[in-house]
């Protein structure tokens, strides 16, 4: 057997950068970097040797580097991923509500934090938080409930097997999530005579499980028996490539389709049976359908509590629930049938099952009236006397919007307003991180889908508060040249958890700045701050000013920031459903009693649904 001497970081490294996706490419683009501690001796001299096959891209918060990372695999399909690492200590817990958020949305990650010596000779090592009841621990043991393979790396021949591990679980479509290979920093360094067959190029095919044919005829039956059936589509429909067969399979039976937040964009927004947005940030059109279906078919949804609202959305007491997805864990969800496969095969099972059986057509008037309602809210003011709303900067980033666009967002307003009145117009062209729905996640997630997808236009909506919990990654974008926009709508707080406290009968406290303990009133310039960052910024007045600035991006300008003041007290009344939020049963305010009173009778309507 041929060898080859390399310390352990050198063979991760060579590893990594052998092992391909089924369409030829590097299934890994690259790693993000901050060298510390614990990795920038042993790893960052082995990413310094392969910089040539493997490139490696330095930002300013672990965090938001793995956001980049998690964004860059949601917009691949989960076909490409990429890795982050880290120092020991800060660096790596600062990853740990990363990996959360990988873990959430089933994206795979790979990250490598240095740790703490394997021979314990130098303990306790600098940034070392010491377990007093277990030796073995270090604060890389964080990982553990947020990754989907954890590992500990304390021989350099580990490597052997936790590598395989690792990409075995970032590309099994039910499986996948982030990986954990926790890098002791004296074994990083350690020479070993490896075989060099393990560095040969791997092409990592991503399976199609195909549908059990018991799972299949029993819901066959009950697609057949149905009479008002509707498809929930969730993010697997994109993870699977599957949103034209879902498109060729809702015409041929004539079943109407509503989207999850995951799922927007798997047919196009003005497509007849695309009925729109499902759940607490519904449409009316789609959440009354929902309400009549006497059956619902999940395709690659985890039907989280937004999409059901807190399970009231679906009313219908005859109503029967289908899950099609290739997790068995989310296709056994409450009590739904499974149908447990790739959403491409199970779709395609289902068709050729179901052959020429149609259902009645859905009543086109539910649609035209939910546009006929949001539209309006949509256009631009007549006057400049009030504040603009955030959806007027939607619908002012909508018309500048192009076939290319790809609008995305994470946490605050925007996710609502963007699910319920963005017209996506190919799938692809919606991003939302709304499984964690993790404040900071946009700028960072902005790099990375630009990233993965270069010629898109990517626009990322954020909210102030998102933008001062991660806002570093700016310079990074400017500094690789990177040509995305990014418009601020400044509301001066916490305006949508500010609508929900005031929803549960609690008073304005601690979300907006001015109802926050303060000194002096915040004046924070967004625009001054994003062009010190390296971004072209500017504030504008009004939504005209807006729509100019939008229309006059040019190429190779590097990232655009535009900041807008907005009001922060209006939301769509249109759509949307009930969600479970427990209001106190004691308060000294009758605003909360009274809240708490239509709170429970909420409850007692679904106990008897």
């Amino acid at each position: 057997m041929t060898t080859i001497r390399l310390t352990a970081a050198q063979a991760m490294v060579k590893y990594l950068a052998a092992q391909l996706n089924e369409d030829g490419e590097p299934f890994l683009a690259g790693i993000w970097a901050i060298f510390g501690h614990g990795n920038v001796a042993g790893i960052g001299e082995a990413l310094h040797a392969e910089r040539a096959h493997f490139r490696t891209y330095r930002g300013h918060n672990e965090q938001t580097m793995c956001h980049a990372a998690i964004a860059y695999a949601k917009q691949s399909g989960r076909k490409r991923a990429m890795s982050v690492t880290s120092s020991i200590g800060p660096g790596a817990t600062n990853m740990v509500t990363a990996a959360a958020l990988a873990h959430v949305n089933r994206l795979p990650l790979l990250l490598i934090p240095g740790d703490i010596f394997a021979n314990r000779g130098p303990d306790p090592v600098l940034q070392q938080v010491e377990d007093f009841e277990d030796g073995t621990v270090s604060v890389n043991d964080c990982f553990r409930p947020v990754t989907r393979y954890f590992d500990r790396i304390t021989r350099p021949e580990q490597l052997l097997t936790a590598l395989p591990r690792a990409f075995r679980v970032m590309t099994d479509p039910a499986e996948c999530g982030p990986v954990c290979l926790s890098f002791c920093q004296d074994v990083q360094a350690e020479a070993y005579d490896w075989p060099e067959r393990f560095f040969a190029p791997k092409v990592w095919r991503i399976r199609r499980p195909q549908p059990d044919p018991v799972e299949l005829d029993a819901v066959t039956e009950m697609l057949k028996s149905a009479r008002r059936p509707v498809i929930v589509a969730g993010g697997g429909v994109h993870y699977s490539g599957a949103a034209q067969a879902l498109r060729r399979f809702a015409e041929a039976h004539r079943i109407p389709v509503v989207e999850s937040q995951a799922g927007k964009s798997a047919l196009p927004w003005d497509h007849a049976l695309n009925f729109g947005p499902v759940g607490v940030t519904g449409a009316t059109s789609a959440n009354a359908i929902c309400a009549e279906a006497d059956l619902v078919l999940g395709v690659g949804t985890r039907f989280q509590d937004f999409t059901t609202g807190s399970w009231t959305v679906f009313q219908n007491p005859a109503r029967r629930l289908v899950s099609l997805n290739v997790a068995a864990y989310d296709a056994m969800k409450h009590g739904a049938e499974p149908l447990c496969c790739d959403a491409l095969a199970g779709i395609g099972a289902l068709t050729r099952k179901l052959g020429d059986q149609t259902f009645a057509a859905p009543d086109a008037s539910l649609k035209e009236e939910w546009f006929a309602a949001v539209d309006p809210l949509t256009a631009a003011p007549k006057t400049t006397d009030t504040l603009p709303t955030d959806q007027q900067v939607i619908g002012a980033v909508q018309r500048a919007s192009g076939p290319d666009t790809v609008v995305m967002c994470a946490a605050g307003t925007m996710p609502g307003e963007l699910h319920k009145l963005w017209k996506a117009p190919r799938p692809g062209a919606y991003h939302m991180e709304y499984g964690f729905s993790c404040m900071g996640y946009e700028i960072a997630g902005a790099i990375g889908i630009k990233m993965a997808e270069p010629r898109r236009d990517v626009v990322c909506m954020v909210g102030d508060g998102s933008y001062m919990m991660a806002n570093s990654e700016l310079a990074t974008a400017a500094m690789l040249g990177l040509d995305l926009t990014v418009v601020v709508t400044d509301n001066r707080g916490y305006g949508c958890i500010n609508r929900l406290q005031i929803g549960t009968g609690g008073a304005e406290f601690n979300n907006m700045l001015d109802h926050s303990h303060h000194v002096n009133p915040s004046r924070i310039d967004f625009a001054a701050h994003a062009a010190a960052m390296g971004a072209q910024a500017l504030h504008v007045g009004s939504i005209r000013e807006l729509e100019d600035a939008l229309a006059h991006r040019e190429a190779g300008q590097g990232p655009v920031v535009v900041v807008i003041d907005t009001d922060p007290y209006p939301s769509t009344p249109d759509g949307g459903h009930w969600w479970d939020v427990a209001v106190p049963e004691v308060s000294e305010r009758a605003e909360v009693r009274e809240k708490r009173e239509a709170y429970e009778a909420q409850i007692r309507d679904r106990a008897l649904n």
